[in-house]
């Protein structure tokens, strides 16, 4: 669904039209889990998230004043509901990596080793690897909650800049600077994984 498709979407759930609804659980809940998943650290957690979101969702059409942020406010409930659940789940990890092991290593000449600009720069042929999926999945929930929710709406559900702001209430600026720390931290985890898995990709 394109995000014209999603505004039109927000207006006719605004407008209370019954199959809005069936459109809207089968183009977002798989968005959900997936973020939940991985904000959440567990599966049984981000079901659970997935099902107090649709459903608080459903609850609140009428706060939605703005069809054209149907994306960011679903996006918003979600991660209210991951916090609440990760701070109260028997499987929140007890031990997170610091903010400081997120800082890029140099690589002996003044600048950064990892400096990558884009996700995408990771080759396509790796990317669809199993076990390199696996190891993203790791690397992202490892990541602290504040880099990691940024990581997830930039790169993942592929939100704008201004969106993941609202979304998170915090600065554009902010975004963008958690952002760079996050991909970095995760090339640096992935680029570990990479250079001990023979035959993935070569450099």
């Amino acid at each position: 669904m394109e995000r014209e498709e999603e505004v039109d979407l927000a207006r006719q759930l605004i407008a209370g039209e019954a199959e809005a609804f069936d459109r809207f659980v089968e183009h977002f809940r798989r968005k959900i889990f997936q973020y939940s998943w991985l904000m959440c650290g567990h599966r049984d957690d981000a079901e659970e998230v997935a099902q107090e979101t649709l459903l608080k969702v459903f609850e609140s059409f009428e706060q939605l004043r703005e069809p054209e942020r149907l994306t960011s406010w679903v996006f918003r409930i979600a991660r209210n509901f991951c916090l609440m659940k990760r701070r109260k789940s028997l499987f929140a990890p007890e031990v997170e990596i610091s903010l400081d092991q997120l800082h890029p290593s140099h690589d002996g000449t003044g600048g950064t080793a990892l400096d990558i600009a884009d996700w995408s720069a990771l080759p396509d042929r790796a990317a669809a690897n199993a076990q390199l999926r696996e190891a993203l999945d790791r690397a992202v929930r490892d990541l602290p909650d504040l880099y990691r929710a940024v990581f997830l709406l930039r790169d993942i559900e592929d939100l704008t800049t201004e969106e993941a702001a609202e979304v998170l209430d915090v600065s554009v600026d902010v975004v963008k600077t958690r952002l760079h720390r996050a991909r970095l931290a995760l090339r640096q985890k992935l680029d570990q994984h990479l250079r001990t898995s023979k035959g993935v990709y070569s450099r």
